[in-house]
């Protein structure tokens, strides 16, 4: 299959900038997904994303893996209802540790360059910042955005300067690894892209270049209609010591039947042949 295809039968066609996603089956490009340190590790949810980076190394597309130290100072805003509570520096450095070991066992054999967006901001005047990019980012743009809406509505808790410029930061992100990577899409969750579409206008205004967003589709429990990745003591971590080994086989076991393939095609990179048998010996089972 060409890699259109295979994300298609995959089920990890969600929203893109591209007209057609089979932009992605012509030559080699670098692209970007990061994970903000929010955490010490890495959900399943993430693991969605990380599989369709997986799919695109595959076919011969170069990574540039993110680890947030900047914005998980600041916190992602989207979808929360009110201020996250901040970090500090210390429990950031630990957390950005975990995830950059994470990125090396989910991606082990892979030539892997990993970067922190820390490094480009650490030095970065706020003048500067708001010259280089506050003057060429709309506020209304701004403003439209849906948590931002619900945050500043009658029954929201507001917003601070801090959350609400996240989106910034994320587009200045993009705008420095297109500059400096020759990075031309991002891969997101569904619920970034918001932010990552920022970074598409960002570098058009300010370079007149063209670049590019693929998410990945925002996946939900059939059964429960919660988000993929949920359970009743929380989140389901890849870190072991987070979530056990038993606690996470357990969460497979459980998921209902007629979701089953739809997740081996997801979450393991058995090609369609192997699917295919695998799906044909449990409907024989199940007859």
């Amino acid at each position: 299959m060409k890699l259109s295809e295979e994300l298609a039968w995959r089920g990890l066609v969600n929203q893109t900038t591209y007209p057609d996603i089979s932009a992605l089956d012509g030559e080699p490009i670098s692209f970007y997904w990061g994970v903000d340190p929010s955490a010490d590790s890495m959900t399943i949810g993430n693991l969605a994303a990380a599989m369709l980076v997986k799919c695109l190394i595959r076919y011969g597309h170069k990574p540039v893996l993110l680890v947030g130290g900047a914005t998980g100072l600041i916190g992602d805003p989207d979808g929360k209802s009110e201020e996250r509570s901040l970090k500090s520096p210390d429990e950031i450095e630990k957390n950005k540790q975990a995830i950059v070991a994470q990125y090396k066992q989910i991606f082990g054999g892979q030539e892997l360059n990993i970067v922190d967006n820390y490094d480009w901001f650490k030095e970065l005047r706020y003048l500067d910042f708001l010259r280089e990019v506050g003057k060429h980012v709309p506020l209304r743009q701004m403003l439209a955005r849906d948590f931002v809406q619900s945050r500043l509505g009658e029954k929201g808790k507001g917003i601070s300067y801090a959350e609400f410029s996240y989106v910034l930061i994320q587009a200045y992100d993009f705008l420095t690894l297109y500059q400096n990577h020759q990075v031309s899409l991002q891969v997101c969750g569904a619920d970034q892209w918001g932010n990552s579409v920022a970074g598409v206008d960002l570098i058009r205004r300010i370079t007149g270049g063209e670049a590019h967003v693929y998410s990945v589709p925002l996946i939900v429990d059939k059964t429960t209609g919660q988000k993929f990745g949920k359970s009743e003591a929380g989140a389901i971590w890849l870190d072991a010591a987070k979530t056990s080994t038993y606690q996470f086989y357990q969460h497979w076991l459980n998921i209902d039947d007629d979701s089953a393939l739809d997740y081996l095609k997801i979450f393991t990179e058995l090609d369609k042949a192997a699917t295919d048998d695998i799906s044909g010996r449990f409907s024989d089972n199940r007859g």
